[in-house]
């Protein structure tokens, strides 16, 4: 079993080789997420202002517990309608270095299901 601090390194340095190449724009900005053990974070950023436009999270909504896949759907829902107001329809998904299963899935799949295109 790897520790988790090994872990973490890890994660990050598949994050930062991912981020070399994805890019999040005005039209398309980047849908990026951060999961730890009780919450998950979601945030939509346009990478050429150097801004979040919307964000959501476990912390934001008050949720009990946010380390659990139904979380994850709620926020994927709750970042897509947000994106939606401002205008936003196709992102880029950037999953943060960690392995598209579980948590990370269930958000994604929710964010489309609720009308984002990736």
């Amino acid at each position: 079993m790897i520790p988790l601090r090994k872990r973490n390194e890890i994660r990050q340095r598949v994050h930062t080789r991912i981020r070399r190449k994805m890019v999040g724009t005005s039209e398309r900005p980047r849908l990026n997420i951060y999961r730890s053990l009780n919450h998950i974070y979601a945030q939509v950023i346009d990478d050429s202002k150097g801004v979040t436009v919307v964000s959501a999270s476990t912390v934001a909504a008050k949720a009990k517990t946010g380390g659990n896949v139904a979380a994850a759907k709620e926020i994927g829902k709750q970042i897509a309608e947000r994106a939606k107001e401002k205008g936003i329809s196709k992102v880029v998904f950037d999953r943060g270095g960690y392995l598209y299963h579980g948590r990370v899935k269930a958000l994604a799949d929710a964010a489309r299901e609720a009308g984002l295109e990736f």
